[in-house]
């Protein structure tokens, strides 16, 4: 889920009122992946979606059944067979959907952890076992039966959290199904240059949920002012500190400042970060490389692999908020393990399964 939605699921959210829908399964051309959820109200009023419109009619309507009930649901569409039943939906693809109401302690835990930004998991077992598991704040929450099923559930999760970018998934783990349903921090844009062009991405990201940091020696460009609700870092490339940088940063560097740059890469390459995107033509990057290789970096398949330039998608942009939207669309789709490009090209489906 985007932080937009779950900001406005939270914000509608309320204790044992109402029921909770969340796609547990996802085969072929579905809207939306496992882990997107939808809150429905006792009047049947939805908040947020599990598709382009086709379910919410029928899924709301079964939520007012797990209200009065108590008991969870879970339901099984074919989008594609869906006419015959008198949807009319026609989408493609097969979804399973698990419905529950507002009641159980340790499913609201998980949706209140959804506002912070640390790790939390909840697993849920759906068939040939029993019981629920939290994980938040370092530790597990809840049980399982049987005590083979904990265990493994409990090993699988945490393998998830530990993924780049931890996706929702129905299992089967020691003979039952396991759904792990994971909150991972929001990731990282680290923008190395404070000018024009920056205000913009950093905008841009924000929007779309990232921590935004903004590096730059000079105080006149990095202030409130320009960037809102980022952090600054006001600090020469030589003066940069440990672990700016980690596993969940994705740095650009934009300084425009050739001399500024060549630092700033050298620092970025002795990091974690997955992803280190340059701006600029080709040749000035090479300009670059060589002198950091005059310095003894080594500019292998590796490294090489990590390093965008030009920085961003072929979507020929003109001027800085066209050029923030090619850049924040390259991170996304490296961070989610895709090429990006245009999705007439991309063969198959157009999510991976």
């Amino acid at each position: 889920m985007s932080p937009a939605e779950i900001a406005s699921l939270l914000e509608a959210l309320s204790p044992n009122r109402g029921a909770l829908a969340t796609v547990i399964w996802v085969r072929g051309s579905a809207y939306r992946r496992e882990g997107a959820k939808m809150l429905v109200l006792p009047d049947a009023t939805t908040v947020c979606s599990l598709s382009g419109g086709c379910l919410e009619p029928d899924v709301a309507q079964r939520a007012l059944e797990v209200m009065e009930t108590g008991r969870p649901l879970r339901v099984a569409y074919d989008l594609e067979e869906d006419t015959v039943w008198g949807l009319g939906l026609g989408c493609g693809g097969s979804v399973e959907v698990y419905l529950e109401p507002l009641t159980d302690p340790l499913l609201l835990a998980f949706l209140e952890s959804l506002r912070g930004e640390e790790p939390s998991l909840l697993a849920t077992a759906l068939s040939g076992g029993e019981g629920r598991l939290l994980y938040r704040e370092g530790r597990w929450e809840g049980r399982m039966e049987p005590r083979a099923l904990e265990e493994g559930t409990k090993a699988l999760g945490e393998a998830l959290l530990a993924a780049q970018t931890p996706r929702a998934k129905l299992l089967e783990v020691a003979g039952a199904e396991v759904f792990l349903d994971p909150h991972a921090p929001p990731l990282e844009l680290v923008l190395f240059g404070g000018g024009h062009d920056a205000i913009p991405l950093a905008q841009l990201a924000r929007r779309y949920g990232f921590k935004v940091t903004v590096v730059d020696p000079r105080a006149a460009y990095v202030h409130e002012g320009n960037f809102p609700g980022c952090r600054l870092v006001l600090a020469h490339p030589e003066d940069l500190p440990e672990g700016l940088l980690g596993p969940q940063s994705y740095a650009v560097i934009m300084n425009h400042h050739l001399e500024r740059d060549r630092k700033t890469l050298a620092y970025a390459l002795r990091s974690q970060a997955p992803y280190i995107g340059v701006l600029g033509p080709r040749d000035r990057f090479q300009r670059l490389r060589e002198a950091l290789e005059k310095e003894g970096f080594a500019f292998g398949p590796e490294a090489m692999a990590r390093i965008h330039n030009p920085v961003g998608l072929d979507i020929g942009a003109e001027g800085p908020e066209e050029i923030a939207l090619s850049v924040l669309g390259e991170v996304l789709a490296v961070s989610r393990g895709y090429e990006g490009g245009s999705l007439r090209h991309r063969p198959g489906k157009i999510h991976k399964a």
